[in-house]
């Protein structure tokens, strides 16, 4: 069946969107058609504002609005402390759960060759800048747990042996609530080493 091509150009733009595939695109596309115009505008105009007003904080890295973010201006929270992620959509995770109350540092990615991603592509000179000269007790090292941040970590805890600091990282093993029947081999294995005393 021909698409109308506007219609095949809204979901083109669409399936290049993660998580979006070219079904979910079809059907977003065709709500937005049966839509009043009102919506359509109101999708339109909050893109574009957010392509105007969001920026990267100058210091961590994260989404803010000015030029440093909420959590970096804040003197509520614990300076001596950084977490480092991968990407900001991790802050966001991390502030839920309302246990963390240092500062944040976004590399921007991790080191994936296969990506192009190498040592210079990732905010890795601007944490070390952070720490010299600044009274850092900590580095907690909050990275996906997959090859690109096993390989990262690695590289960042090498990195920072010569500074005067822990470098501690996130555990890792059996969700709350999850089941050791179903959890897999390697998740067992790893929530039963960096098991805790009670």
């Amino acid at each position: 069946m021909q698409i109308a091509e506007p219609l095949q150009i809204v979901i083109d733009e669409l399936s290049k969107l993660p998580a979006i595939g070219r079904k979910t695109a079809l059907r977003i596309a065709l709500h937005l058609l049966k839509s009043d115009e009102e919506v359509a505008d109101n999708l339109v105009s909050s893109i574009k504002e957010l392509k105007e007003k969001i920026r990267f904080c100058n210091i961590c890295f994260n989404i803010s609005v000015e030029e440093t973010c909420d959590i970096c201006r804040s003197n509520k929270r614990d300076n001596s402390i950084i977490c480092v992620v991968e990407e900001a959509s991790d802050i966001i995770a991390i502030e839920k759960s309302n246990e963390f109350n240092g500062l944040y540092h976004v590399l921007g990615g991790v080191l994936s060759p296969l990506q192009g991603k190498g040592t210079d592509s990732l905010k890795i000179k601007e944490l070390v800048d952070r720490i010299e000269g600044k009274d850092i007790k900590e580095i907690i090292l909050a990275l996906n747990p997959d090859t690109e941040g096993d390989t990262t970590s690695l590289y960042l805890a090498n990195l920072l042996k010569k500074y005067d600091l822990k470098v501690s990282r996130i555990a890792r093993g059996i969700p709350i609530g999850g089941d050791l029947e179903f959890a897999d081999e390697a998740t067992i294995g790893r929530a039963v080493l960096g098991r805790v005393s009670l």
